[in-house]
């Protein structure tokens, strides 16, 4: 089955396309649509990546509130 987000991507390289070829074959892929696989499915682990740091780096942020407010003191 074919994606075909992929497959109009390679279509409008136009001038582009010839790069594309040398740089697909250059780095091991044996056609262009295995090549912009690869990449798409690079940038959306890079994606959900970012999202599970932006994440954690809430839940620190809501302890250290927590941990402030939970002084009986002020």
């Amino acid at each position: 089955m074919q994606n075909q987000e992929i497959i109009k991507i390679i279509e409008n390289l136009k001038g582009r396309r010839g790069y594309e070829e040398k740089k697909a074959t250059k780095l091991g892929f044996t056609s262009l649509y295995a090549y912009f696989e690869d990449k798409i499915s690079k940038e959306k682990q890079a994606i959900e990546d970012q999202k599970k740091e932006l994440q954690e780096v809430k839940t620190q942020t809501e302890l250290k509130s927590k941990e402030k407010k939970s002084c009986n003191c002020c």
